[in-house]
């Protein structure tokens, strides 16, 4: 009885001793992620908590721990992208705001000079006077839509419209431009209809942006093309011409806003980099893609691709 009574006694002890152990065990552990996970944010690293134990609970919690890490890093790194693109858009918009600006503000002081001018040289200050304005007012309303469509609460209502026809329209809407700049059109738009899930009026804005894009860029090739056509199960249309083309190291590129080519600055290939942006987030509201292929003086090519409507 005695030495039944002693194992029990033995048996135990052991217990109690094998869970103060463990007990000891885990809060050195635990202490060890928290000082873990402490310097990670101290130091705004991107470690993870690797700390070797057989515990299958203390695993778990440390696979959660290392996930909302990653989803801290993220969170920073698009932060700080985000502010840093911020930055460079409020940049860009002060020089492409003080460009016009300036301008305008020569031609008031000339205007306000004592009657030096003649008629006609006012008559022409007024005719620049006016359209470097509105030249302002479309680039500030370029810049209030971006930042429309940039915000999660836009939207534009979607319903069934024609490609091909609203293709036809924007070219006609192009005309007087077109011969003015003797550009041959070369049209490929089928009689049959395709019809997509859209907005009319964003998708004229789209392909006005992409065909006055070709015009101010490709004028050189004497062309300007639209084609509306299938491409597996999508719809497309493209928008190309036969000019200088685009530089394969802008192309990946020129779809951000406020991107501009080295030469957008000159007078006559000038633009405020937000036309393209602005179709690209179009385009992406109405469940589509867009892309760029360009070979200078060979064909450069604007894609717009939509799931077509079948009903």
């Amino acid at each position: 009885m005695v030495l039944i009574l002693s194992i029990i006694i033995g048996i135990m002890a052991a217990v109690i001793g094998w869970q103060f152990y463990a007990k000891r065990q885990l809060k050195r552990t635990v202490d060890e992620i928290t000082e873990k996970i402490a310097d990670i944010i101290a130091q705004e690293t991107a470690e993870k908590v690797l700390v070797p134990t057989g515990l299958e609970t203390l695993q778990r919690l440390l696979v959660q721990v290392n996930r909302l890490l990653d989803y801290n890093q993220k969170v920073i790194a698009d932060y700080a992208k985000a502010k840093d693109s911020q930055r460079k858009m409020i940049s860009n918009m002060s020089h492409d705001l003080k460009t016009p600006l300036t301008v305008i503000l020569g031609y008031a002081e000339k205007l306000n000079q004592p009657k030096t001018l003649t008629r006609e040289d006012e008559t022409q200050i007024m005719r620049r006077l006016n359209d470097k304005v509105n030249a302002l007012i479309g680039l500030i309303n370029q810049f209030f839509d971006l930042v429309k469509l940039e915000s999660e609460d836009y939207d534009i209502p979607l319903g069934k419209i024609s490609l091909s026809e609203v293709s036809r329209q924007s070219v006609l809407e192009f005309y007087d431009l077109l011969s003015s700049r003797n550009l041959r059109v070369e049209l490929d738009i089928p009689e049959r209809p395709f019809y997509i899930l859209g907005n009319e009026q964003a998708l004229q804005r789209i392909l006005s942006n992409l065909i006055s894009n070709s015009i101010r860029y490709g004028s050189e090739g004497g062309v300007l093309g639209v084609t509306v056509r299938e491409e597996g199960e999508y719809v497309a249309v493209d928008v190309w011409d036969r000019g200088k083309g685009i530089a394969e190291i802008h192309q990946e590129r020129v779809f951000d806003r406020l991107y501009t080519l080295d030469d957008a600055r000159n007078l006559q290939f000038q633009g405020s980099g937000l036309g393209l942006s602005i179709s690209k987030r179009l385009t992406e509201e109405m469940k589509g893609t867009i892309r760029l292929s360009s070979t200078p003086f060979e064909k450069t090519i604007f894609t717009c691709k939509f799931k077509p409507l079948t009903y």
